[in-house]
């Protein structure tokens, strides 16, 4: 199994980039691909979830800013990310099969198999 993320990039305060993560060795179509993030000094922390039929979970910090979505025919999770703001800063890194866990709150947790490589996201102030 293997998860290529190609993206990442610097952005201006205020703009948008689309990240990708393409998964291979898969010997079904995974049900859960999701995003984390992790910025210098802090822990890693889930951005959003997605399952093959499309519903999608975000963190609170994200929420109505990232899109998440994922094309099961060619196996190629996005990540679209908009109204970027430098708090956004930190390595992404795409992850893949695994378990969520949800609560009647809306609060979720994701704890995923497989990890790609993280790419490097940085929004200039």
């Amino acid at each position: 199994v293997q998860l290529v993320e190609p993206g990442g990039g610097s952005v201006e305060s205020g703009g948008s980039l689309n990240l990708s993560c393409e998964a291979s060795g898969f010997a079904y179509n995974t049900y859960y691909m999701g995003w984390f993030r992790q910025a210098p000094g802090q822990e890693r922390e889930g951005v959003a979830v997605t399952t093959r039929h499309g519903f999608g979970r975000y963190s609170d910090s994200v929420q109505g800013r990232f899109t998440i979505s994922y094309d099961s025919s060619v196996k190629i999770m996005y990540l679209q990310m908009n109204s970027l703001k430098p708090e956004d800063t930190a390595i992404y890194y795409c992850a893949a099969d695994g378990r969520l866990s949800t609560e009647s709150s809306g609060a979720w947790s994701y704890a995923p198999s497989y990890w790609g490589q993280g790419v490097q996201v940085t929004v200039l102030s």
